[in-house]
């Protein structure tokens, strides 16, 4: 099972995806990537929160991640957190992003918004 951990990681890392299912899209439509250099121009409007690191809190930060990722159940919740660094929300308005960070951080996680 560890082995099968790591080799996920590896995976991940040398061809910078993700293993773990979308767990949240705002919005279902958007530009296709090949308008993305004249989207860099403009301010940013959509954030993606990302879960640095659980910290000693594990279980506080699991719960504020069922919180804030609907449909999420024990177990996903607790991968997620065990996975981090994991995107927890993505491509969502700022004051979505800030209020997650903020009670991520409260739970005692550390979180990065980009």
């Amino acid at each position: 099972m560890l082995e099968l951990s790591d080799f996920v990681k590896k995976f991940e890392e040398t061809f910078e995806v993700t293993a773990a299912a979308p767990v949240a899209v705002a919005a279902a439509g958007g530009p296709a990537a090949g308008g993305a250099p004249a989207e860099a121009a403009e301010e940013q409007s959509e954030f993606d929160v990302i879960l640095e690191a659980a910290g000693d809190k594990k279980i506080g930060v699991i719960k504020v991640v069922r919180e804030i990722v609907s449909g999420l159940g024990l177990k996903e919740a607790k991968d997620l957190v065990d996975g981090a660094p994991k995107p927890l929300l993505e491509k969502v308005a700022k004051e979505a992003a800030d209020e997650a960070k903020t009670k991520l951080e409260a739970a005692g996680a550390t979180v990065t918004v980009k």
